[in-house]
């Protein structure tokens, strides 16, 4: 099974990862968060004629450094599954993604430094998570976004009843990622204890 990401990779020292620390900063970056279900059903609107353009589908992944880099759309216009890269994205509001123009959603086919991203068709919801030990923690049922970098920093791994006390979610920072693959995610032992330890203090 191909790994799809490694804790090893160079690609894991992205911008913004100084980011995680305390005081101001980790402020600034924890505003830029959001979750990936705040992301897709957003309209995007043209800057030019201040309509809106198209609908954002969903999030288009790249497994090798969880970098966002664009986004499904259906075209108001043709009804066509159109692209969005992330890089013409110029804001992301409560109304929803701001770009200059209709004409910055283009064709798959166009996109040829995609292509390989693209034909993995890489999903993080819905994603096993185990530790490196082999331990189960769940599925990835959400996850949070930078939308300055449009980097994934956090996933959030829904557990069975019968391992969570709360049955709540255990919130993995993408620092904790061993390994991505077509299949599973691998996280570090060290994940399982925290959030145990971080439980084990609620109820204290």
């Amino acid at each position: 099974m191909q790994a799809l990401f490694s804790a090893k990779s160079a690609l894991l020292s992205t911008p913004g990862m100084g980011l995680f620390l305390l005081g101001p900063s980790r402020a600034i970056l924890i505003a830029m968060l959001q979750l990936s279900t705040m992301l897709i059903n957003r309209p995007v609107l043209s800057l030019r004629t201040g309509t809106q353009v198209a609908t954002v589908l969903g999030p288009i992944i790249n497994p090798g450094n969880l970098k966002i880099e664009g986004f499904y759309c259906q075209d108001s216009r043709s009804k066509q599954q159109l692209i969005l890269v992330s890089q013409d994205v110029r804001d992301i509001m409560s109304r929803g993604f701001i770009i200059n123009d209709h004409d910055q959603l283009v064709q798959p086919s166009e996109l040829v430094r995609l292509t390989p991203v693209l034909q993995l068709s890489f999903a993080l919801v819905g994603k096993p998570v185990f530790t490196s030990s082999g331990t189960k923690l769940g599925k990835v049922g959400d996850y949070s976004v930078d939308t300055d970098g449009m980097f994934v920093q956090k996933l959030y791994v829904t557990q069975s009843i019968f391992k969570s006390l709360s049955g709540g979610n255990l919130g993995i920072d993408r620092s904790q990622i061993v390994e991505i693959t077509d299949k599973k995610i691998v996280v570090s032992d060290l994940t399982q204890k925290v959030n145990a330890r971080a439980r084990a203090g609620a109820l204290a």
